[in-house]
C-alpha cells in the first residue's frame, strides 16, 4: 500500500509521547523501551530532550540504532488504533534557539529539565517508517520518500505565529496543518492540502487567523 506523507505526518502531530527503543549496553543485544515525549523539528524529525544520567543516553552513546512507536491517543481496541514504528538513529545534538523554543511551545514543563543544565536534546533521523492506518491499510515509507516531505523553515514560522492573532492557542505550524493548544489539550488540523512555505501565509488569512500584509493583529 503506497503511504502519503500526509498521513505520516499527521500522526506525528496528534501524540505527545513515544515509546523509544534503544540497544542496551547494559545487556548487549537486548532493547530498552521506555516512554518520553517528543515534538518535530522543522524536517518532522522526532525531536526529544534527555537526562544525561538516563538509560537512553548511555543506550545511544554506544548505538545511535533505535526504533520509535508513536500511536494515536487512546482507542477502545489498542491493535485497531493508528500506530506508526521508525526505525532509524538517534543522535544528541546542539539546537537553534528558535527550535528550543518550539520544543517548549509543545512542552512548557520542559522548562524546567532544561534549567537543570543536565539534560540534552537528541533527533531520531528514520530510515525507514511503517505505518498502520487500520485494517488492511498498512505499509513501508523508505528515506528517499520521506525526503520529499514538505519543510517550513524555524524563523518563517517564528514569524508566522508572531503575525497570527493572539489567543488563538496556536503553537506550531508547518507545510501540512497547524497544532494548538486549548486548555492543557493538543488539537491537529489538517490543512485541505500540503501548501510551500510561502503559501502558509494565505491559508491561514483564508482560516481568519493571520492578516495578509504582517504585522500583529
Amino acid at each position: 500500500m503506497k503511504i502519503p506523507l500526509e498521513a505520516v505526518v499527521q500522526l506525528l502531530h496528534e501524540s505527545p509521547q513515544a515509546s523509544l527503543a534503544t540497544l542496551s549496553q547494559s545487556l548487549p543485544g537486548y532493547p530498552f523501551a521506555s516512554a518520553l515525549p517528543f515534538a518535530v523539528d522543522d524536517t518532522q524529525a522526532p525531536v526529544f530532550l534527555i537526562s544525561r544520567l538516563a538509560e537512553h543516553t548511555r543506550n545511544l552513546s554506544g548505538d545511535a540504532r533505535a526504533s520509535l512507536l508513536i500511536q494515536t491517543r487512546e482507542h477502545p481496541q489498542p491493535e485497531a488504533s493508528p500506530r506508526l514504528t521508525l526505525l532509524g538513529d538517534a543522535t544528541a545534538f546542539d539546537p537553534q534557539p528558535a527550535l528550543i523554543r518550539r520544543y517548549l511551545r509543545y512542552h512548557p514543563d520542559a522548562e524546567r529539565y532544561l534549567n537543570l543544565g543536565d539534560f540534552g536534546f537528541f533527533r531520531f533521523v528514520p530510515r525507514r517508517m511503517r505505518l498502520i492506518a487500520g485494517f488492511g491499510q498498512m505499509g513501508w515509507v523508505e528515506t528517499e520518500e520521506w525526503q520529499q516531505v514538505l519543510s517550513l523553515p524555524l524563523d518563517m514560522e517564528s514569524e508566522l505565529l508572531k503575525d497570527c492573532h493572539p489567543g488563538n492557542g496556536l503553537i506550531g505550524l508547518d507545510c501540512y496543518g497547524m497544532d494548538k493548544m486549548m486548555n492543557g489539550a493538543r488539537e491537529r488540523i489538517s490543512f485541505p492540502r500540503a501548501v510551500q512555505p510561502d503559501q502558509i501565509r494565505a491559508m491561514l488569512v483564508r482560516l481568519g487567523l493571520c492578516q495578509e500584509s504582517g504585522g500583529r493583529l
